[in-house]
């Protein structure tokens, strides 16, 4: 399956909890931290729903 890499670009101050829980999920925590996950469909929502504090690089 296709790996996709993610970077955090912005920070989870002073946004809902909903998208702290969501980065979370997705394995970052800290700012400039890339992580490497399978590409489905579930990962793409999550992407989706934190896009202004994210980067999907590869």
């Amino acid at each position: 399956m296709a790996k996709i890499k993610i970077k955090q670009t912005g920070s989870p101050i002073r946004r809902p909890a909903v998208q702290r829980k969501t980065l979370q999920g997705l394995g970052l925590d800290k700012m400039h931290k890339v992580v490497e996950l399978e590409d489905t469909a579930e990962v793409r929502g999550m992407i989706r729903s934190v896009r202004h504090m994210v980067e999907v690089i590869g």
